[in-house]
């Protein structure tokens, strides 16, 4: 049973303006009275949260894409990821990630963590999922993805974090959890 967080400092909304309502975000502007009684703006991301899965083969690889980011003008590597569809389960949206970016399915997958990208400005939640006991199979990427599925090691892995080719939070925290893995044989439960 998890325990209430505290709501130590909390800012009370007194008014939310939409300023914007995209696919994937939407952006507002809530007024919000301040604990010690004034008041203040605070622009905020709403997005529906994510699934990302570390995929690990039987011979000790981990599954990659390579896919082009338009905010940050150019490719990156990255573990498979995706946003949840409305109502959609964490864990069925991992397995539906996994095998839509890299046409692989998993015999074994498990909930690793759940972290917040930027809580400063944002509610973006990413569940974290590794997947084991991979079976090969057909990639299914969106009609707008265009993915390079890549086994790397966990040397390779290291390289491409020293070089930038990773460089994204999930995937870094991704591979330091691979590490943990290699090392002690167990994830934290």
């Amino acid at each position: 049973m998890t325990r209430p967080i505290p709501k130590k400092f909390e800012e009370i909304t007194i008014s939310t303006e939409p300023v914007f309502q995209g696919k994937i975000i939407s952006l507002q502007v809530d007024t919000v009275k301040l604990p010690g009684g004034g008041e203040a703006t605070r622009e905020i991301v709403k997005h529906p949260g994510a699934v990302a899965v570390l995929a690990l083969t039987q011979d000790d690889k981990i599954l990659m894409v390579e896919q082009y980011r338009k905010p940050l003008e150019r490719s990156q590597v990255e573990i498979p990821a995706g946003k949840l569809d409305a109502g959609e389960d964490p864990l069925a949206a991992a397995q539906r990630e996994l095998q839509e970016e890299t046409g692989y399915r998993c015999g074994k997958i498990r909930l690793l963590s759940s972290f917040y990208t930027s809580p400063g400005f944002a509610d973006e939640i990413i569940h974290l999922y590794v997947a084991e006991e991979l079976i090969a199979g057909d990639a299914q990427p969106d009609e707008d993805e265009f993915l390079n599925v890549e086994e790397l090691t966990f040397e390779e892995a290291q390289e491409y974090i020293r070089d930038g080719r990773i460089s994204d939070a999930k995937t870094i925290m991704a591979v330091y959890a691979w590490q943990i893995y290699r090392l002690t044989g167990s994830l934290p439960e």
